[in-house]
């Protein structure tokens, strides 16, 4: 993080994430500006795992504006349905048009995990684990890639 200093595009659309985000890096004086804001789209996330996803997005920042970027990549990833729905998590989720960017039904989301496991019988496996990467870039071509992963088990109430 040392070379990060001054502006930097948060590779997001949702304003609370961008809050975050510029919230815990502003003791540094990094000044956190959403690619939202800075009227650039949304890659297409067309990549298969978190870290590509990541760095395509921040790469894609960085590009257009020509500024150090970061984007993050994340999901659950449930080993009885083979790591699924892993870097499809928030399409599971289905974002509805009448409710913008931070319109994602979780509960949808986990509602088809749930019936997927159902579906296998009362003995199949419920350990995932959530996986989150941060991507970094800057226009000179680094780039730096954090994963951080929390093991567990599945259980509804």
């Amino acid at each position: 993080m040392s070379r990060l200093h001054g502006r930097l595009v948060i590779a997001t659309h949702n304003p609370g994430k961008l809050r975050e985000i510029a919230r815990l890096l502003a003791p540094y004086g990094v000044d956190c500006v959403a690619a939202g804001d800075l009227g650039l789209e949304e890659p297409e996330e067309i990549c298969e795992t978190f870290i590509d996803n990541a760095l395509l997005k921040a790469r894609f920042a960085t590009q257009a504006t020509g500024l150090p970027a970061l984007a993050d990549d994340s999901g659950i990833c449930v080993e009885a349905l083979g790591g699924r729905p892993g870097v499809y998590t928030a399409d599971w989720a289905e974002r509805h048009w009448y409710e913008g960017p931070e319109g994602r039904d979780w509960y949808m989301a986990m509602g088809k995990v749930e019936g997927l496991l159902a579906e296998q019988g009362p003995d199949v496996g419920r350990a995932a684990h959530f996986s989150c990467v941060l991507a970094v870039t800057w226009p000179d071509g680094i780039s730096a890639v954090y994963e951080g992963r929390v093991d567990g088990k599945l259980v509804w109430l």
